[in-house]
């Protein structure tokens, strides 16, 4: 059963002709049939308002779960007291690896070598294109642009897939520039994105005192919202709809900072 199915409330006969409406008290088929199509539009309003407030949710990111899982490394690159990009290092799940690479291992060896997979790497990267890379920058609240992405390639080792590239910055940010700071995830929720456990984030030549750490500024933000939205969904269609909702379409931010002199 699909979740609306089970959010599809039943809807009384709203196509009776109003005839049956009729009694012997003197009531006309013609007054019978107002009310029966009275009643009717009062009822489409009705269920069309709490059918619209159910296709909110579920048009929302969260209504389509993940089908793909990856975790994430990812360096911030410094030249010259300046970040000029980023580096990541995505591991794939066991899954969509065993999907992606039926057909690649030419020799037929059971291993799959960076020259097989490179063609892999390229569509990965040309399909990555249309979606910004899921890498988000700003400065200060200010959206920042990257280059065409750079050493993109694929490693495969013991059943899972990575996929390693760089995202130059169209501009470099000085490293005492205050706000930069970027997101890795997908806004859809197709591919849910979370960092490692362990040394998820780095930053390689920087300057002293310069540091990246992640952070989740829209963790409570989400909460509160899937909040509301199921507070309102139950005053609609009654039930705890709090456990429907979900804190999507949020990514942790890595966030730069450096100590001033």
């Amino acid at each position: 059963m699909q979740l609306i199915d089970a959010f599809w409330p039943r809807l009384p006969p709203l196509f009776e002709t109003g005839f049956e409406s009729a009694n012997a008290e003197g009531t006309t088929l013609a007054q019978a049939s107002l009310d029966a199509h009275c009643r009717r539009h009062n009822a489409v309003v009705r269920y069309g308002l709490m059918l619209a407030a159910v296709l909110a949710i579920f048009a929302q990111p969260a209504a389509a779960h993940p089908h793909v899982w990856v975790t994430y490394e990812t360096t911030v690159n410094y030249a010259n007291g300046a970040v000029v990009g980023v580096s990541h290092i995505w591991t794939f799940d066991d899954m969509y690896t065993a999907m992606a690479v039926q057909g690649l291992d030419k020799n037929n060896d059971g291993a799959y070598t960076r020259e097989e997979l490179s063609e892999l790497a390229k569509i990965n990267m040309e399909g990555l294109k249309d979606f910004g890379y899921f890498t988000f920058a700003k400065l200060a609240g200010a959206d920042l642009k990257f280059k065409p992405p750079e050493d993109a390639w694929l490693e495969y080792n013991d059943g899972i897939l990575k996929l390693h590239f760089s995202l130059p910055l169209e501009k470099p940010v000085l490293a005492e520039a205050e706000g930069f700071n970027y997101s890795i995830y997908d806004p859809s929720f197709f591919i849910a994105f979370e960092p490692e456990k362990t040394e998820a984030v780095k930053v390689s030549s920087a300057p002293a005192g310069c540091s990246a750490a992640l952070t989740d500024p829209a963790a409570d933000k989400a909460a509160d919202d899937a909040k509301r939205l199921g507070d309102a969904m139950a005053q609609n269609l009654g039930g705890d709809m709090s456990g429907a909702m979900g804190s999507y379409g949020y990514g942790k931010t890595v966030s730069v900072t450096c100590k001033k002199s």
